[in-house]
């Protein structure tokens, strides 16, 4: 993993980052962009799914929230290691980032066990919320938040 983080912050992309402009800044934003996209769908659609929220429809406000998230997480995962890449080495190094990264990893597992699973399928086509899917959501619900605190905690740690 120290090969690839060498590797990375000698890429044209982590140098042009680290150059005078407002490349950076545009980067920086995009991220928090995608970060908002995907709290700010994933935690209304989990407090729906675990019953906190009761209305909307779920048949409604499930596909989109669920595509919402899904737009947010791929300009996080496209931005993510380009920031990463300007201090890869050092971040490594950093244990708010290692837990990010964990934390992250299971979010991502929480989105594919819940999508594959056929309580979301069901849930989606009937509204009727079934029990591993409210579980999967409770899930979620901590572990997405929880990765966002990680990420800021970086800069402090």
């Amino acid at each position: 993993m120290q090969e690839l983080a060498t590797w990375l912050e000698a890429s044209p992309l982590a140098t042009a980052l680290r150059s005078p402009g407002p490349l950076y800044m545009l980067v920086n934003a995009a991220h928090i962009l995608g970060l908002s996209l995907l709290i700010g769908a994933i935690v209304p659609l989990d407090l729906r799914l675990i019953g906190i929220i009761r209305r909307p429809d779920i048949r409604v406000i499930g596909p989109f929230l669920s595509r919402a998230a899904g737009c947010g997480f791929l300009l996080v995962l496209l931005t993510g290691p380009a920031l990463w890449s300007v201090n890869a080495v050092e971040y490594l190094d950093n244990t708010a980032f290692r837990w990010k990264m964990l934390l992250v990893a299971l979010g991502i597992a929480t989105i594919v066990i819940q999508h594959v699973a056929p309580g979301w399928r069901h849930t989606i086509t009937t509204g009727r919320i079934t029990h591993p899917t409210r579980i999967m959501a409770a899930l979620s619900l901590l572990i997405w938040p929880s990765a966002l605190l990680a990420g800021r905690w970086i800069g402090f740690f």
